[in-house]
């Protein structure tokens, strides 16, 4: 969560007015599978654990990515207790609103049980936290439009102009975030394809060249549409830009990414695929958290390899490692990166389009160069939704070494 204690938030909004009442409780005995379908029904981000109105702990979304990942078969039917956040951070209703920001700040938590009279009376999140926060500054945006309005006799449709602001937004989103081509080696031919969902979109691209030898490549994924996901991406690209200066070894550069997005993201995270070419060896290092694995193929061999490396999603664990492999690339060889608007593609069956239609389709185009294959991708993609609309953001690189 970013810093906003210091706003100036003229009405004083206290914890009792912005917390969910009800809390839902769960006995320490409850399995996790039991409460993960409780969350998932209820679709809430955390429950309280608790034994007769006492608590016992706190068990939250972060919890189970936290111990999921690393837990042997059978972890489903382990009992909460096991996982919870136990002696949780507590705060009291009638604490104000900048309090409880601080609070969650200071102590690295997203959700804390309020406690009155030593009993459980809600709980409040950091989302509940921000959308009267949101609420509030939209109160102040509105004083201003009004003001603005009777200087401006054209502005007559608020929806109209929002509208417009959302597309300027997305281009100066695209101006900011991605680059305006990829470097132009000539051993290395292009096809790019990027389209947001929205006017602000998730989906961010990004090349890096090193001494003129090395390029690194990175292809990311915020999760979410719109204003939300688009801003989790321009954190992530700041981050990218920032470490680059210093290292563009893939598993390092996640690394840091990933420890400088905790915190700032909310709930949401970051897939990234990033590698390094090296156009004197043809050598390609690449690491991969949470992303859909790149792929390799060369027409003439008529497979489709799957780089395929082990790691974390962006933002979710501060101390993940990830892998790092490599490989050499042949003349003709083509990588093709891409976002999971391409593989989750559904038809009016409700069928994915899915990798294995995705490999059939990049050895079909053998003959096609590495821009008319991208093309040729989103056009195949268009008839496989037929008139349904896309429903994420589509971002799609091919790079084909020159023979």
């Amino acid at each position: 969560m970013s810093s906003i204690a210091t706003m100036d938030v003229t009405v004083e909004i206290t914890v009792r007015q912005v917390m969910a009442d009800e809390p839902v409780m769960v006995p320490p005995d409850c399995s996790v599978q039991e409460v993960l379908s409780i969350m998932n029904r209820r679709r809430i981000g955390a429950v309280v654990v608790a034994t007769d109105g006492r608590v016992d702990g706190i068990f939250t979304e972060r919890d189970f990515l936290r111990h999921a990942a690393q837990s042997p078969p059978g972890w489903r039917q382990r009992p909460v207790a096991d996982w919870m956040t136990r002696q949780p951070h507590t705060i009291e209703p009638d604490a104000g609103w900048e309090e409880a920001v601080a609070r969650m700040e200071t102590m690295h938590v997203r959700h804390l049980p309020v406690i009155e009279d030593g009993k459980i009376v809600g709980i409040v999140s950091a989302r509940q936290l921000m959308a009267r926060r949101n609420e509030h500054l939209n109160r102040i945006v509105e004083e201003r439009t009004e003001e603005l309005q009777r200087l401006y006799d054209e502005v007559s449709n608020r929806d109209a102009e929002m509208r417009q602001n959302m597309t300027v937004a997305g281009r100066l989103q695209a101006r900011l975030l991605l680059p305006g081509a990829p470097p132009g080696w000539p051993e290395i031919h292009w096809g790019v394809h990027y389209s947001p969902l929205d006017p602000l979109g998730g989906d961010y691209y990004d090349f890096v060249v090193r001494n003129d030898n090395q390029m690194g490549i990175l292809i990311a994924d915020a999760s979410g549409h719109s204003v939300p996901a688009a801003m989790v991406a321009i954190m992530a690209r700041f981050a990218f830009a920032e470490v680059v200066r210093h290292s563009i070894r893939p598993a390092e550069v996640l690394g840091v990414m990933n420890r400088r997005l905790q915190g700032l993201t909310d709930e949401r995270f970051v897939t990234a695929f990033y590698g390094v070419l090296d156009r004197k060896t043809r050598e390609f290092c690449f690491a991969n958290a949470g992303h859909p694995p790149a792929l390799r193929f060369n027409p003439k061999h008529g497979e489709v390899e799957q780089l395929a490396s082990r790691g974390l999603m962006l933002g979710i664990v501060p101390n993940a490692v990830y892998d790092e492999k490599s490989l050499t690339l042949e003349p003709g060889d083509r990588l093709c990166l891409y976002t999971d608007g391409v593989v989750d593609s559904r038809n009016v069956s409700k069928e994915t389009l899915g990798l294995d239609r995705l490999k059939r389709f990049l050895l079909e185009g053998a003959s096609l160069s590495a821009a008319a294959l991208t093309q040729s991708l989103v056009e195949r993609l268009q008839d496989f939704r037929s008139d349904l609309p896309a429903w994420d953001d589509l971002t799609i690189l091919i790079a084909e070494v020159a023979g």
